[in-house]
């Protein structure tokens, strides 16, 4: 059962997940005392920032890097045919930006323009964006500028690159002639800098921190943990309400899913909502034919390169990120789409909770981030328990291929610098042989294979004429009312840089939609709104 009584007003809005989008939406939409909002999340709801378990808030260590974290829900996963994985998300208040790595760096131009060209709608564009990317921040080093704001819900600060790693890590790109980038949420060209994190004096600050925790006491917002919800109800081709838990049915006058790009797709497929043929042969009821639901994602593959400290470092303080170098493939986008980001904690230490190791070697986080479209996600069971499985169909052609080489030759001549030598003693992985075979380098590859966990896509928008898309540029579902869809989800594809920021967006995009389809201003007491939606 929920852990919450029912009020005797049905919900204007029901939101279900309270994660980087869910959160952001639900905060929102209350701020008008006339909205009704009810918010489901199935993971524990704390009501007070003490009230969070202290290595959530600890920005140098990732609970999402641990598979048996309690925080987390696991997703079996396959990178590639017969290489199997497994893929976390946050299960707690925040979503999965309680337990990412922090990390929040904006899309990228060419990402709004290629989002606006499918959706169809100059909504998504980046001139139409960027007043929605000031209004949600608060820039801990720029303040307000044209291209940042000073009075939103979450703190963005960039990482300190004075540790002796991310020092040598600059030097070793300039050596190289990369250029620097020193804002990376700008649309500077891509090069070398600070990781912009949603990080307060080495506290991850998440979206339910950051935007709900001081909405709680609203008398029209009911927030509910442990609650997780099991279908939707659709009636003559309306979504009515939702399925929670052991069979609680909780009606409101519209549902929206906010629940992740593997979770979402499969609670539609367990509506009845998806591709009919493979609802049938699973026993699900077909409520609406959808095939797009699922049938594929954008996201990317990733490979750690570790390297040995030539003396003991100090401990990170403030966050486990140092610098991150963006640079093109060799038929990339301009923006970038190769990216090398930094641990300053030992791989062992991320996936074993601890921000030190002795002796143990430091690493390089290798992405391709060329946007793709590449497997989807696929509902096993009819059962609500059985967790769908997520295929990424990662290396699929050779331009896959080549452009991961790419990365991992980029960054083994960084710790081949003189300048990185000054702390490494070079690379643990992979030899030289290997390093300069294609061969045995995508051997290298596969054994070692990684995701970054940026997953999109999966519920595309575009128009309704388009057969891979699966909601509208509001995140209406094509073809019932009462009933969208409002996280990363929704991006026909990955961005080129990850996707958290992007995801507190979509949150403040679509919230700007219905408040303004159901003819009222949204309002903020902290932070100025975009007007033009």
């Amino acid at each position: 059962m929920p852990d919450f009584k029912v009020g005797a007003r049905r919900p204007d809005v029901l939101v279900v997940g309270g994660g980087g989008s869910g959160a952001v939406l639900a905060a929102r939409l209350s701020e008008d005392p006339d909205r009704e909002v009810l918010l489901l999340e199935a993971g524990p709801v704390p009501r007070a920032r003490p009230d969070f378990p202290a290595d959530l808030l600890d920005a140098c260590l990732v609970p999402g890097a641990q598979p048996t974290h309690t925080a987390v829900r696991t997703f079996p996963a396959r990178l590639m045919p017969g290489m199997p994985y497994t893929v976390t998300r946050g299960r707690f208040l925040g979503g999965s930006t309680a337990v990412n790595g922090g990390y929040f760096v904006r899309a990228r131009r060419a990402d709004f323009d290629r989002w606006a060209a499918a959706a169809g709608d100059a909504r998504w564009s980046y001139e139409r964006a960027l007043p929605f990317l000031r209004a949600l921040e608060t820039d801990l080093d720029l303040g307000a500028t044209p291209l940042h704001g000073d009075r939103g819900p979450v703190p963005v600060g960039r990482t300190d690159l004075r540790h002796p790693a991310a020092a040598a890590f600059q030097a070793a790109a300039r050596e190289l002639g990369h250029p620097e980038e020193p804002d990376k949420n700008a649309q500077d060209p891509p090069g070398f800098g600070a990781v912009p994190a949603n990080v307060l004096d080495g506290r991850r600050v998440n979206t339910g921190i950051a935007y709900l925790l001081g909405a709680l006491g609203r008398p029209n917002l009911t927030v509910a943990g442990g609650s997780p919800v099991r279908s939707v109800i659709v009636r003559r081709g309306r979504a009515t309400g939702v399925v929670v838990g052991r069979g609680t049915v909780l009606e409101a006058g519209e549902i929206v899913l906010c629940a992740g790009s593997p979770a979402s797709p499969h609670l539609l497929h367990l509506s009845g909502i998806g591709p009919a043929r493979h609802l049938e042969r699973l026993g699900i009821p077909v409520v609406h034919d959808l095939p797009a639901v699922g049938a594929a994602l954008s996201d990317h593959p990733q490979v750690v390169l570790e390297w040995t400290p030539r003396h003991p470092l100090d401990e990170p303080s403030g966050s486990w990120l140092g610098g991150a170098l963006h640079l093109p493939s060799s038929d990339g986008p301009d923006a970038g789409d190769l990216e090398i980001l930094q641990s300053l904690v030992p791989m062992a230490g991320l996936v074993g909770g601890l921000t030190a190791i002795p002796g143990a070697p430091l690493a390089f986080l290798a992405s391709v981030q060329t946007p793709r479209l590449t497997g989807g996600v696929r509902t096993l069971s009819a059962d609500p328990e059985t967790p769908p499985r997520v295929d990424y169909g990662y290396l699929r052609t050779a331009a896959d291929r080549r452009r991961m080489r790419e990365a991992v030759r980029a960054t083994a001549a960084l710790v081949a610098t003189g300048a990185f030598e000054d702390v490494s003693r070079g690379l643990v992985d992979p030899l030289p042989r290997t390093l300069h075979d294609d061969r045995l380098l995508d051997e290298w590859i596969r054994s070692r294979l990684g995701t970054s966990q940026h997953t999109c896509g999966t519920v595309p928008m575009g128009p309704a004429a388009d057969p891979a898309a699966a909601v509208d540029a509001h995140g209406r579902v094509h073809g019932l009312t009462g009933l969208r869809v409002a996280d990363t989800s929704i991006l026909p594809t990955a961005p080129l840089r990850g996707p958290a920021a992007t995801a507190v967006l979509i949150g403040e995009v679509i919230a700007a939609l219905i408040a303004r389809g159901q003819g009222a201003e949204a309002r903020s007491s902290t932070v100025a709104r975009p007007a033009d939606t």
